[in-house]
């Protein structure tokens, strides 16, 4: 199971914003905070302001918000609504389907079963039992400036 970059960046920048709940984050902050493109987290805020979990503040003063509380995130809903689909193997299209031994294969059913128990773990999940889970000082390694002024 491999996550796309735009589910694992969904999943970064709710974090982020989680850490500073109380202040708008740019998108520029973010990405630089990560070292990764604001093209592309340009993209995955939209998809995370689609769903409802984020808010978009425009203006010098706006910037990214959470929409909702943290506990009612859930991980498994932010990573279907990021991910194009969760094609494993090929015969998980079928449309695109040419592999030849498909109608007899027990793979299919044994890697879907897996699939499935991936997104029951993370729908267990909220972005507040990730920040439970994480090691004091989270916040700091995004605001270094905060911990020194705090």
């Amino acid at each position: 199971m491999h996550l796309t970059l735009h589910a694992d960046y969904a999943l970064r920048v709710l974090m982020y914003l989680a850490a500073r709940p109380d202040r708008p984050s740019s998108t520029q902050e973010m990405a630089d905070a990560y070292g990764i493109s604001k093209h592309h987290l340009v993209r995955v805020v939209q998809t995370l302001g689609q769903q409802g979990w984020v808010e978009v503040k425009p203006g010098r003063s706006g910037g990214v918000l959470l929409a909702k509380p943290t506990g009612d995130i859930r991980l498994g809903k932010v990573v279907r609504a990021a991910e194009p689909d969760f094609h494993l193997v090929e015969c998980f299209n079928r449309e695109q389907n040419t592999c030849p031994i498909a109608p007899a294969c027990g793979l299919k059913g044994v890697l879907a079963e897996a699939r499935d128990a991936f997104l029951a773990t993370l729908d267990k999940y909220t972005l507040e039992d990730l920040l439970r889970r994480s090691k004091p000082g989270l916040a700091d390694l995004f605001f270094p400036t905060a911990a020194s002024e705090g």
